[in-house]
């Protein structure tokens, strides 16, 4: 589950018809067909005019500044909130949000620009807010390493929320990152039931090798914590499933360990999601349609799950995430000399695209 943005989203004022346009900011400049381990997905690419967002000043969450290099994620999380962001683009929210990913090719060079030290006062930029940064195609296309090695070079503070184990790829970076600025890395991991993960999370790592990832960057010296989310009632709720999952995490060392938000199900994700539980558990269908009269789980089921997750990390001595601590604008540091080539465009050729 990514961060919740209920009306501070990252919607685009443009549909297809600036996606598709040719010429207008944002319009696909290149399509390529998946190979391989890809066939079946499309990779839609565009040149971002921007590439932070900046939530209002009434926002609820707790950061101010997103970057998502990609739209659309293979994750294919049946839960997942962001869905309906590819209905704005006028693109299937079902498997067309698996399958097209929309591939913000110039998102590095872009960073580049607007950290320029007159435009950026130097605040926290949140990674993954709404798709995951380090799904399959990141491991072809190196966006995200690429926006780390920019903010690392700025000392620009940042975090990032993700399912996937290719986050230890940057094991090397992250750590850097972690010697000059504040870098937090969060590992989602709702539930360790390898049925409850094969039923809804069907590409993402397994979330043993989610929780040995935690282990990997903490001994790496980066601070990582886990987030318990979503929660799904009537299968991954009871205290002995949350209790697993804290107790493996706490053994992996995460710094910190927070979570046990109920899945939620706006329309859009609303009718996936419970297509495909009608599929896995149909026995739930009929509950899930009495819970979910409106967006939320009743406040009393909501209200369980927390004191039984906020139980299980008292036990084991965890830590709920401070993700508010790099809110206020910081003084700029100094940047580095760059380690690599940061801030340059991708293009098929330097992408090597053997999608």
């Amino acid at each position: 589950m990514r961060w919740k943005l209920e009306g501070h989203g990252e919607r685009s004022a443009a549909g297809q018809g600036a996606l598709f346009g040719g010429e207008a900011d944002g319009a696909v400049v290149e399509r390529r067909p998946g190979k391989g381990a890809f066939s079946g997905m499309e990779f839609l690419h565009v040149r971002a005019r921007t590439i932070i967002n900046s939530l209002g000043p009434s926002s609820p969450l707790p950061f101010r500044h997103t970057i998502n290099a990609y739209r659309g994620c293979s994750h294919a999380c049946t839960y997942c909130f962001a869905r309906p962001s590819h209905e704005w683009l006028e693109l299937d929210i079902d498997e067309g949000f698996e399958r097209q990913v929309v591939v913000k090719v110039n998102a590095v060079e872009r960073l580049g620009r607007e950290l320029a030290p007159r435009r950026w006062a130097g605040e926290s930029i949140a990674m993954g807010t709404n798709t995951d940064p380090y799904q399959r195609c990141e491991g072809i296309y190196g966006l995200t390493r690429g926006l780390v090695e920019v903010l690392t070079t700025h000392r620009n503070p940042f975090s990032i929320l993700t399912k996937s184990t290719l986050v230890v790829r940057d094991l090397d970076l992250l750590a850097e990152a972690s010697r000059c600025t504040d870098v937090t890395v969060n590992l989602s991991i709702g539930t360790l039931d390898p049925e409850v993960w094969r039923a809804t999370e069907p590409a993402t790592p397994h979330p043993r090798r989610r929780v040995e990832a935690v282990a990997r960057l903490r001994a790496a010296g980066v601070r990582c914590g886990v987030l318990v989310a979503p929660v799904l009632p009537g299968l991954s709720d009871s205290a002995a499933q949350l209790e697993a999952v804290v107790a493996a995490c706490t053994e992996a060392g995460a710094s910190s360990i927070s979570g046990g938000q109920v899945v939620y199900l706006k329309p859009g994700t609303r009718e996936v999601f419970l297509a495909h539980l009608a599929r896995t558990h149909p026995h739930l269908l009929e509950r899930y349609e009495q819970l979910y009269q409106g967006v939320y789980a009743p406040e009393e089921l909501r209200g369980q799950v927390q004191r039984r997750l906020r139980d299980a990390i008292d036990r084991h001595q965890g830590r709920h995430v401070d993700i508010t601590r790099n809110r206020e604008p910081r003084a700029a540091r100094p940047s580095l000399a760059p380690t690599s080539s940061p801030g340059r465009s991708a293009t098929s050729t330097q992408l090597g695209l053997s999608l």
